[in-house]
């Protein structure tokens, strides 16, 4: 066991002699993470353009809106303006209060009050908030209307105004509205987008690295493990021990300091580190397969980062599996990297420790078993018939 500890650990050293693959292990994910947390992560201000018309229930809607926390308002007089601006971008949300507001209102009849959002902004989402609103105006009305009738408010507006001044009682809704998003309970800053560079990068620094165990084979240097009192299977767990250790420390490296530096939540610990474990076991097994299989240094190089960011993006790495169609999400869970994430995602915004996400682990669990079987059976001819 000393020797395949040392197999690995001189594979390990190999890899930090390299600078440009330490700069890929070391620093690259982070410049990365910082990138998405900066562009995405961070809460913002919507804002919404109101046209208000004339008339005092209309100017009382406008106002609610304003009221409310967390949303920018802003006035328009004109209603094509208010329409450019929300297709342009500046604005998520636009509501336009018609012509006749308060004469609707004041006969019973529908009060137009048209929305405008552009697809696939959080205009959608601004349209709950603009729906609660106009609820809460309809209660006091309603409230007034019932007063009047009873006779307990001189006139409708007095009515009016009670109720307004009975709702100002009740906390104003607060809206946060994110650029991202797959858990209510989770905090996004730094935390959007880590789960998915963790898989990314944990599988592709493992595949490049297959690179180092073809040099070691060409070099002759296992040939000459074997020529020495050192059994096939002793070599056979060093180069296995070393792919996994560099995938290992990949994502520990990630986990931790994400975590220190960027305050990213990671949810359960255990939780973490076991789909962290088991994750480490399937690059490795596909490290060493293609280690196997490929017969220079260039293949494995140039293969390598093709397949890593081929099953990352199919996975779900580079795109929210929340987006894929039906169809495609299938086809994501065909890979390891769609079980990592979603279950990297389930305890970060949950907190679930491992028997939450035991389907998952055990998928992973099966897919490092699997390839590592193979992996083990390809290298092991490849080592007896080259060396």
């Amino acid at each position: 066991m000393t020797k395949a500890l040392s197999i690995a650990a001189m594979n390990l050293r190999r890899l930090f002699r390299d600078r440009t693959g330490a700069f890929f292990v070391l620093v690259f994910p982070f410049l990365i993470i910082v990138a998405l947390g900066a562009t995405f992560g961070q809460d913002v201000t919507p804002k919404l353009g109101v046209v208000a018309g004339s008339g005092p229930l209309a100017g009382d809607f406008a106002a609610r809106l304003e009221a409310v926390e967390g949303l920018e308002v802003v006035g328009y007089d004109d209603v094509e303006a208010l329409r450019d601006d929300v297709e342009h971008g500046s604005l998520e949300g636009g509501a336009i209060v018609g012509p006749g507001f308060d004469e609707a209102i004041a006969t019973g009849k529908v009060a137009p009050i048209a929305y405008l959002a552009r697809p696939g902004s959080a205009g959608p989402e601004l349209r709950l908030t603009v729906a609660a609103v106009v609820d809460g105006q309809a209660v006091a009305i309603t409230a007034a209307r019932v007063a009047v009738h009873e006779s307990t408010a001189g006139s409708f507006d007095e009515g009016l105004a009670r109720a307004r001044a009975a709702q100002d009682l009740v906390p104003a809704v607060e809206v946060t509205v994110r650029a991202a998003g797959s858990g209510d309970e989770v905090e996004y800053g730094f935390d959007a987008g880590a789960a998915q560079e963790l898989v990314l990068f944990v599988f592709l620094t493992s595949l490049s690295a297959s690179a180092m165990l073809i040099e070691s084979r060409r070099l002759g240097v296992s040939r000459r493990m074997l020529a020495s009192p050192t059994s096939v299977r002793t070599v056979l767990v060093g180069e296995g021990l070393g792919r996994y250790a560099i995938a290992l420390f990949q994502g520990v490296l990630i986990l931790a300091g994400t975590s220190l530096i960027f305050g990213v939540g990671w949810g359960n610990l255990w939780t973490s580190l076991t789909i962290v474990t088991l994750f480490a076991a399937t690059a490795t097994g596909a490290a060493l397969l293609m280690g196997s299989v490929l017969s220079n240094e260039q293949q494995a190089g140039s293969l390598g980062v093709f397949v890593g960011l081929a099953f990352a993006a199919l996975g779900g790495a580079m795109v929210p599996l929340e987006i894929f169609p039906p169809m495609m999400a299938r086809v994501a869970h065909l890979t390891p990297h769609a079980w990592a994430i979603e279950a990297l995602n389930e305890t970060m915004a949950t907190g679930a420790g491992p028997s939450a996400v035991a389907t998952e682990l055990g998928v992973l669990a099966a897919y490092a078993a699997g390839l590592l079987a193979v992996a083990t059976l390809l290298f092991r001819r490849t080592l007896t018939e080259r060396s």
